[in-house]
Protein backbone atom coordinates (compact mmCIF):
# COMPACT_ATOMS: atom_id res chain seq x y z
CA UNK A 1 0.00 0.00 0.00
CA UNK A 2 1.35 3.41 -0.96
CA UNK A 3 1.71 5.78 1.97
CA UNK A 4 -0.34 8.97 1.89
CA UNK A 5 2.36 10.67 3.98
CA UNK A 6 5.26 10.68 1.57
CA UNK A 7 6.25 14.09 2.87
CA UNK A 8 7.38 12.62 6.22
CA UNK A 9 11.12 12.57 6.94
CA UNK A 10 12.89 9.90 9.02
CA UNK A 11 13.17 10.58 12.75
CA UNK A 12 16.04 12.93 13.44
CA UNK A 13 16.39 14.04 9.81
CA UNK A 14 15.46 17.63 9.04
CA UNK A 15 15.41 20.04 6.14
CA UNK A 16 16.24 23.74 6.08
CA UNK A 17 13.64 26.01 4.54
CA UNK A 18 14.71 29.18 2.70
CA UNK A 19 15.21 31.51 5.68
CA UNK A 20 16.95 28.84 7.77
CA UNK A 21 19.10 27.71 4.85
CA UNK A 22 20.09 31.30 4.05
CA UNK A 23 21.08 31.91 7.68
CA UNK A 24 23.15 28.72 7.86
CA UNK A 25 24.85 29.49 4.55
CA UNK A 26 25.60 33.08 5.55
CA UNK A 27 27.22 31.91 8.78
CA UNK A 28 29.11 29.13 6.96
CA UNK A 29 30.63 31.64 4.57
CA UNK A 30 31.55 34.06 7.36
CA UNK A 31 33.23 31.36 9.48
CA UNK A 32 35.14 29.85 6.56
CA UNK A 33 36.30 33.31 5.48
CA UNK A 34 37.61 33.86 9.02
CA UNK A 35 39.41 30.49 8.88
CA UNK A 36 40.99 31.51 5.57
CA UNK A 37 42.22 34.70 7.23
CA UNK A 38 44.14 32.52 9.70
CA UNK A 39 45.73 30.47 6.91
CA UNK A 40 43.36 27.48 7.01
CA UNK A 41 42.75 26.12 3.50
CA UNK A 42 39.33 24.79 2.56
CA UNK A 43 38.88 21.13 1.60
CA UNK A 44 35.75 19.18 0.56
CA UNK A 45 36.05 15.49 1.50
CA UNK A 46 33.63 12.98 -0.07
CA UNK A 47 30.32 12.15 1.60
CA UNK A 48 31.05 8.41 1.38
CA UNK A 49 34.25 6.42 1.89
CA UNK A 50 35.36 2.86 2.55
CA UNK A 51 34.82 2.17 6.24
CA UNK A 52 38.36 0.86 6.72
CA UNK A 53 39.62 4.40 6.19
CA UNK A 54 36.59 6.30 7.49
CA UNK A 55 36.61 4.70 10.94
CA UNK A 56 40.34 4.62 11.67
CA UNK A 57 41.65 5.54 15.07
CA UNK A 58 38.40 6.85 16.49
CA UNK A 59 37.12 3.83 18.39
CA UNK A 60 33.86 1.96 18.58
CA UNK A 61 31.66 5.02 19.18
CA UNK A 62 32.11 6.29 15.62
CA UNK A 63 31.60 2.80 14.20
CA UNK A 64 28.18 2.60 15.87
CA UNK A 65 27.27 6.09 14.63
CA UNK A 66 28.16 5.36 11.00
CA UNK A 67 25.52 4.25 8.48
CA UNK A 68 27.03 1.53 6.27
CA UNK A 69 26.14 -0.26 3.05
CA UNK A 70 27.79 -2.53 0.50
CA UNK A 71 29.44 -1.04 -2.60
CA UNK A 72 28.06 -2.85 -5.67
CA UNK A 73 31.20 -2.05 -7.66
CA UNK A 74 33.96 -3.15 -5.25
CA UNK A 75 32.00 -5.37 -2.87
CA UNK A 76 33.56 -3.52 0.04
CA UNK A 77 31.69 -1.77 2.85
CA UNK A 78 31.07 1.94 2.43
CA UNK A 79 30.11 4.39 5.16
CA UNK A 80 28.35 7.75 5.08
CA UNK A 81 30.60 9.95 7.17
CA UNK A 82 29.50 10.61 10.74
CA UNK A 83 32.60 12.74 11.42
CA UNK A 84 34.73 14.63 8.90
CA UNK A 85 37.85 14.71 11.10
CA UNK A 86 39.30 11.34 9.98
CA UNK A 87 38.76 12.34 6.35
CA UNK A 88 40.76 15.52 6.81
CA UNK A 89 43.47 13.51 8.58
CA UNK A 90 43.64 11.26 5.50
CA UNK A 91 43.89 14.30 3.23
CA UNK A 92 46.77 15.69 5.30
CA UNK A 93 48.62 12.39 5.55
CA UNK A 94 48.10 10.99 2.06
CA UNK A 95 46.54 13.37 -0.46
CA UNK A 96 48.65 16.40 0.47
CA UNK A 97 51.58 14.82 2.35
CA UNK A 98 53.14 18.23 2.94
CA UNK A 99 56.15 18.88 5.14
CA UNK A 100 55.81 21.24 8.08
CA UNK A 101 52.58 22.69 9.43
CA UNK A 102 49.35 22.19 7.46
CA UNK A 103 46.14 24.06 8.32
CA UNK A 104 42.85 22.83 6.84
CA UNK A 105 39.18 23.75 7.31
CA UNK A 106 35.97 22.18 6.04
CA UNK A 107 32.18 22.28 6.16
CA UNK A 108 29.81 19.52 5.12
CA UNK A 109 26.84 17.33 5.94
CA UNK A 110 27.24 14.24 8.11
CA UNK A 111 24.86 11.42 9.03
CA UNK A 112 24.43 9.71 12.41
CA UNK A 113 22.65 6.40 12.92
CA UNK A 114 21.15 7.80 16.15
CA UNK A 115 20.89 11.33 17.63
CA UNK A 116 23.73 12.24 19.99
CA UNK A 117 21.55 14.23 22.35
CA UNK A 118 17.94 15.22 22.91
CA UNK A 119 18.52 18.51 21.12
CA UNK A 120 20.56 17.25 18.17
CA UNK A 121 19.35 15.59 14.99
CA UNK A 122 20.95 12.88 12.94
CA UNK A 123 22.22 15.07 10.10
CA UNK A 124 24.53 17.77 11.50
CA UNK A 125 26.43 20.11 9.21
CA UNK A 126 29.94 19.90 10.61
CA UNK A 127 32.30 22.86 10.26
CA UNK A 128 35.78 22.70 11.69
CA UNK A 129 39.47 23.41 11.45
CA UNK A 130 42.48 21.12 11.93
CA UNK A 131 46.16 21.90 12.39
CA UNK A 132 48.74 19.21 11.54
CA UNK A 133 52.49 18.94 12.00
CA UNK A 134 53.02 20.80 15.30
CA UNK A 135 53.18 19.01 18.66
CA UNK A 136 53.82 22.20 20.61
CA UNK A 137 51.19 23.70 22.91
CA UNK A 138 51.24 26.75 20.61
CA UNK A 139 49.17 24.77 18.07
CA UNK A 140 46.51 23.94 20.67
CA UNK A 141 46.38 27.57 21.78
CA UNK A 142 45.90 28.68 18.18
CA UNK A 143 42.94 26.39 17.49
CA UNK A 144 41.28 27.32 20.81
CA UNK A 145 41.76 31.00 19.97
CA UNK A 146 40.29 30.44 16.49
CA UNK A 147 37.32 28.49 17.86
CA UNK A 148 36.46 31.25 20.33
CA UNK A 149 36.93 33.89 17.62
CA UNK A 150 34.44 32.07 15.39
CA UNK A 151 31.96 31.94 18.25
CA UNK A 152 32.31 35.70 18.57
CA UNK A 153 31.65 35.99 14.84
CA UNK A 154 28.48 33.93 15.30
CA UNK A 155 27.36 36.54 17.86
CA UNK A 156 26.16 34.01 20.42
CA UNK A 157 26.76 36.34 23.39
CA UNK A 158 23.72 38.53 22.69
CA UNK A 159 21.47 35.46 22.70
CA UNK A 160 23.03 33.41 25.51
CA UNK A 161 25.58 35.47 27.40
CA UNK A 162 29.32 34.75 27.72
CA UNK A 163 30.81 31.51 26.44
CA UNK A 164 32.14 28.92 28.90
CA UNK A 165 35.21 26.96 27.80
CA UNK A 166 35.34 23.51 29.41
CA UNK A 167 38.93 22.25 29.25
CA UNK A 168 40.73 19.13 30.42
CA UNK A 169 43.78 17.04 29.59
CA UNK A 170 43.76 13.25 29.14
CA UNK A 171 47.46 13.28 30.00
CA UNK A 172 46.56 13.76 33.68
CA UNK A 173 44.55 10.53 33.76
CA UNK A 174 47.17 8.66 31.73
CA UNK A 175 49.97 9.81 34.03
CA UNK A 176 48.10 8.64 37.14
CA UNK A 177 47.48 5.17 35.71
CA UNK A 178 50.99 4.90 34.29
CA UNK A 179 52.48 5.85 37.65
CA UNK A 180 50.38 3.16 39.35
CA UNK A 181 51.46 0.52 36.83
CA UNK A 182 48.02 -1.13 36.50
CA UNK A 183 47.26 -3.63 33.73
CA UNK A 184 45.15 -2.95 30.65
CA UNK A 185 42.05 -4.79 31.89
CA UNK A 186 41.86 -2.77 35.09
CA UNK A 187 42.64 0.41 33.13
CA UNK A 188 39.62 -0.21 30.85
CA UNK A 189 37.33 -0.72 33.85
CA UNK A 190 38.66 2.44 35.50
CA UNK A 191 38.10 4.37 32.27
CA UNK A 192 34.49 3.20 31.99
CA UNK A 193 33.80 4.23 35.60
CA UNK A 194 35.47 7.64 35.25
CA UNK A 195 33.77 8.36 31.93
CA UNK A 196 30.46 8.06 33.78
CA UNK A 197 31.96 9.75 36.86
CA UNK A 198 30.52 6.85 38.86
CA UNK A 199 32.23 6.47 42.22
CA UNK A 200 30.34 3.23 43.08
CA UNK A 201 31.58 1.63 39.84
CA UNK A 202 35.08 2.85 40.62
CA UNK A 203 34.91 1.20 44.05
CA UNK A 204 33.75 -2.02 42.40
CA UNK A 205 36.84 -2.06 40.18
CA UNK A 206 38.97 -2.33 43.31
CA UNK A 207 36.68 -4.94 44.87
CA UNK A 208 35.99 -2.77 47.88
CA UNK A 209 39.64 -2.66 48.90
CA UNK A 210 40.85 0.86 49.52
CA UNK A 211 44.05 1.63 47.63
CA UNK A 212 46.23 4.65 47.04
CA UNK A 213 45.27 4.61 43.34
CA UNK A 214 41.55 4.50 44.13
CA UNK A 215 41.92 7.44 46.52
CA UNK A 216 43.78 9.38 43.84
CA UNK A 217 41.17 8.58 41.18
CA UNK A 218 38.34 9.70 43.47
CA UNK A 219 40.27 12.93 43.99
CA UNK A 220 40.57 13.25 40.20
CA UNK A 221 36.80 12.93 39.77
CA UNK A 222 36.33 15.85 42.16
CA UNK A 223 38.93 18.07 40.51
CA UNK A 224 36.59 20.25 38.49
CA UNK A 225 35.54 23.88 38.72
CA UNK A 226 37.23 27.24 38.31
CA UNK A 227 40.89 27.84 37.63
CA UNK A 228 41.70 27.28 41.32
CA UNK A 229 41.33 23.56 40.52
CA UNK A 230 44.82 23.67 39.02
CA UNK A 231 46.40 24.61 42.36
CA UNK A 232 44.54 21.80 44.13
CA UNK A 233 45.57 19.40 41.39
CA UNK A 234 49.25 20.29 41.76
CA UNK A 235 49.10 19.39 45.44
CA UNK A 236 47.14 16.16 44.86
CA UNK A 237 49.35 15.00 41.97
CA UNK A 238 52.67 15.95 43.47
CA UNK A 239 55.31 13.42 42.54
CA UNK A 240 53.80 12.55 39.13
CA UNK A 241 55.89 14.63 36.67
CA UNK A 242 53.83 13.86 33.55
CA UNK A 243 50.66 15.00 35.31
CA UNK A 244 52.41 18.23 36.32
CA UNK A 245 53.41 18.80 32.67
CA UNK A 246 49.77 18.42 31.61
CA UNK A 247 48.77 20.95 34.28
CA UNK A 248 51.39 23.34 32.85
CA UNK A 249 49.61 23.18 29.50
CA UNK A 250 46.24 23.84 31.11
CA UNK A 251 47.68 26.91 32.84
CA UNK A 252 48.84 28.21 29.47
CA UNK A 253 45.33 27.74 28.07
CA UNK A 254 43.85 29.69 31.00
CA UNK A 255 46.37 32.53 30.54
CA UNK A 256 45.84 32.72 26.76
CA UNK A 257 42.04 32.77 27.01
CA UNK A 258 42.16 35.43 29.74
CA UNK A 259 44.35 37.64 27.53
CA UNK A 260 42.57 37.15 24.18
CA UNK A 261 38.97 36.47 25.26
CA UNK A 262 38.53 38.01 28.72
CA UNK A 263 34.74 37.51 28.69
CA UNK A 264 35.05 33.73 28.29
CA UNK A 265 34.68 31.75 31.53
CA UNK A 266 37.05 28.78 31.88
CA UNK A 267 35.91 25.58 33.60
CA UNK A 268 38.52 22.92 34.43
CA UNK A 269 37.56 19.24 34.51
CA UNK A 270 40.47 16.85 35.07
CA UNK A 271 38.31 13.72 34.87
CA UNK A 272 36.76 14.68 31.52
CA UNK A 273 37.39 11.62 29.35
CA UNK A 274 35.11 12.52 26.44
CA UNK A 275 36.72 10.89 23.43
CA UNK A 276 39.67 9.65 25.52
CA UNK A 277 40.52 6.88 23.08
CA UNK A 278 40.41 9.48 20.33
CA UNK A 279 42.30 12.37 21.96
CA UNK A 280 45.87 12.37 23.20
CA UNK A 281 46.25 15.66 25.08
CA UNK A 282 44.15 18.75 25.66
CA UNK A 283 40.39 18.36 25.23
CA UNK A 284 37.98 21.29 25.20
CA UNK A 285 34.39 22.24 24.52
CA UNK A 286 32.43 25.50 24.33
CA UNK A 287 29.07 25.90 26.06
CA UNK A 288 26.38 28.57 25.98
CA UNK A 289 24.04 29.36 28.84
CA UNK A 290 20.64 27.79 28.29
CA UNK A 291 21.93 25.55 25.50
CA UNK A 292 22.04 21.97 26.72
CA UNK A 293 24.91 20.60 24.64
CA UNK A 294 28.35 21.86 23.62
CA UNK A 295 28.29 24.09 20.53
CA UNK A 296 31.91 23.21 19.74
CA UNK A 297 34.28 20.39 20.69
CA UNK A 298 37.94 19.79 20.04
CA UNK A 299 41.28 18.58 21.24
CA UNK A 300 44.57 16.99 20.32
CA UNK A 301 44.55 13.66 18.46
CA UNK A 302 48.07 12.77 17.41
CA UNK A 303 47.53 9.13 16.36
CA UNK A 304 44.81 9.27 13.70
CA UNK A 305 47.09 9.75 10.66
CA UNK A 306 49.28 6.72 11.43
CA UNK A 307 47.18 4.27 9.38
CA UNK A 308 47.59 6.54 6.37
CA UNK A 309 51.38 6.35 6.64
CA UNK A 310 52.12 9.59 8.51
CA UNK A 311 51.72 9.74 12.27
CA UNK A 312 51.48 13.52 12.47
CA UNK A 313 50.69 15.67 15.49
CA UNK A 314 47.18 17.05 15.11
CA UNK A 315 44.76 19.31 16.93
CA UNK A 316 41.44 20.86 15.93
CA UNK A 317 37.77 21.51 16.66
CA UNK A 318 34.34 21.24 15.07
CA UNK A 319 30.91 22.89 15.27
CA UNK A 320 27.46 21.63 14.37
CA UNK A 321 26.71 24.54 12.06
CA UNK A 322 22.92 24.13 12.21
CA UNK A 323 22.94 24.10 16.01
CA UNK A 324 25.31 27.08 16.12
CA UNK A 325 23.09 29.07 13.76
CA UNK A 326 20.05 28.34 15.89
CA UNK A 327 21.93 29.28 19.06
CA UNK A 328 23.21 32.53 17.61
CA UNK A 329 20.00 33.73 16.01
CA UNK A 330 22.12 34.59 12.97
CA UNK A 331 20.07 36.10 10.14
CA UNK A 332 20.88 36.20 6.44
CA UNK A 333 19.05 39.48 5.89
CA UNK A 334 16.56 40.37 3.14
CA UNK A 335 16.49 44.11 3.72
CA UNK A 336 18.24 44.79 0.41
CA UNK A 337 15.66 43.08 -1.84
CA UNK A 338 14.46 45.21 -4.73
CA UNK A 339 11.53 44.59 -7.08
CA UNK A 340 12.04 45.24 -10.78
CA UNK A 341 9.29 45.37 -13.44
CA UNK A 342 9.29 43.14 -16.50
CA UNK A 343 10.78 45.25 -19.29
CA UNK A 344 13.10 45.01 -22.27
CA UNK A 345 14.55 48.46 -21.60
CA UNK A 346 18.38 48.11 -21.92
CA UNK A 347 18.84 50.77 -19.24
CA UNK A 348 16.74 48.73 -16.79
CA UNK A 349 18.69 45.57 -17.59
CA UNK A 350 21.97 47.44 -17.06
CA UNK A 351 20.71 48.88 -13.75
CA UNK A 352 19.69 45.41 -12.52
CA UNK A 353 23.13 43.99 -13.38
CA UNK A 354 24.77 46.92 -11.59
CA UNK A 355 22.75 46.39 -8.42
CA UNK A 356 23.32 42.64 -8.35
CA UNK A 357 27.05 43.13 -8.86
CA UNK A 358 26.99 45.42 -5.82
CA UNK A 359 25.47 42.63 -3.72
CA UNK A 360 21.83 43.74 -3.83
CA UNK A 361 19.02 41.28 -4.48
CA UNK A 362 16.82 42.22 -7.44
CA UNK A 363 13.68 40.15 -8.14
CA UNK A 364 11.56 40.48 -11.26
CA UNK A 365 7.88 41.22 -10.59
CA UNK A 366 6.48 38.47 -12.79
CA UNK A 367 2.87 39.05 -13.82
CA UNK A 368 3.18 42.43 -12.15
CA UNK A 369 3.45 40.91 -8.65
CA UNK A 370 6.33 41.95 -6.41
CA UNK A 371 7.89 39.39 -4.09
CA UNK A 372 6.60 40.14 -0.56
CA UNK A 373 10.20 40.25 0.72
CA UNK A 374 11.04 43.25 -1.44
CA UNK A 375 11.26 46.57 0.35
CA UNK A 376 12.19 48.73 -2.66
CA UNK A 377 11.31 48.91 -6.32
CA UNK A 378 12.97 50.18 -9.47
CA UNK A 379 11.01 53.04 -11.00
CA UNK A 380 11.65 54.79 -14.32
CA UNK A 381 12.27 58.53 -13.85
CA UNK A 382 13.31 60.75 -16.78
CA UNK A 383 14.87 57.81 -18.61
CA UNK A 384 16.75 56.46 -15.59
CA UNK A 385 15.84 53.68 -13.17
CA UNK A 386 16.02 54.57 -9.49
CA UNK A 387 15.18 52.74 -6.26
CA UNK A 388 12.14 53.89 -4.30
CA UNK A 389 10.44 52.42 -1.21
CA UNK A 390 7.80 49.85 -2.09
CA UNK A 391 4.60 50.82 -0.32
CA UNK A 392 1.94 48.44 1.06
CA UNK A 393 -0.06 46.75 -1.67
CA UNK A 394 2.17 48.02 -4.50
CA UNK A 395 2.92 45.58 -7.28
CA UNK A 396 0.17 43.16 -6.25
Amino acid sequence: MVSDKRWLLPDGIDELLPEQAAAVEALRRALLDDCAGWGYRYVIPPLVEFTDSLLVGLGADLDVLTCKFSDRISGRTLGVRADITPQVARIDAHSLAEAGVTRLCYAGSTLHSTPQSVLSGRSPIQLGAELYGCADIAADLEVIDLMLTLLERADTVEQHGPVTLDVGHVGVYEAVLRDAGIDAEVADAVFDALQRKSLPDLEAVFAGEQSELQTLLVTLVNLHGGVDVLDRARDSLEGIPDAQSALDQLEQVVATVAASHPDVAVYIDLAELRGFRYHTGLVFAAYLEGFGTAVAKGGRYDNVGAVFGRNRPATGFAFDLKALTAASGHQSGTESWISAPESTDPKLEARIRELRAAGRTVVLALNGQSDPRCREQLVGVDGDWICQPLGPGEGE
